[in-house]
């Protein structure tokens, strides 16, 4: 499976986020300066959070982003669906019934096991992300990090 490119950039961004004081927020420039992004691409993204709730935006000389629930209320599987959707990578399209192989339609009544499978290792992999928090991201980053980026965006 290959994720959008931006689904690297703003699982970054909320983590980055996430490490700010509360109520403190970064433009969508100073976080693609951070990060070197091109900063009309990030913005875009960005509002995909917006969107799902996961961060909530400001207007004005002090605006920018915030993360729009707390940290441990923030999966990484919010943010990976709020890029790239929910809908299973894999599709069955029944290619078992085709071709010189072809099986015959009464022995295809059960899903076919290898879509099965996918399905159950697409299930895996949401159920991982959906068990990890941006507060959990942040207990595993090095004790200098929160600091760091602070004073960089602060």
């Amino acid at each position: 499976m290959k994720l959008p490119v931006s689904t690297e950039w703003l699982l970054h961004c909320a983590t980055t986020l996430a490490q700010l004081e509360p109520g403190a927020t970064a433009s969508a420039a100073r976080l693609a300066e951070y990060y070197d992004l091109p900063a009309a691409a990030l913005a875009k993204q960005l509002q995909a959070l917006v969107r799902a709730g996961v961060l909530a935006a400001t207007t004005g000389p002090r605006g920018g982003f915030r993360l729009g629930r707390r940290p441990e209320d923030v999966t990484l599987l919010d943010i990976v669906e709020a890029v790239g959707g929910a809908a299973s990578p894999y599709e069955c399209r029944e290619i078992r019934q085709q071709g010189k192989g072809a099986l015959p339609p009464e022995t295809c009544r059960d899903a076919c096991v290898l879509a099965v499978k996918m399905h159950e290792a697409h299930q895996a992999w949401r159920t991982s992300l959906a068990a990890t928090t941006l507060a959990d991201v942040l207990t595993s980053l090095p004790e200098w990090a929160v600091g760091r980026t602070r004073s960089k965006l602060g």
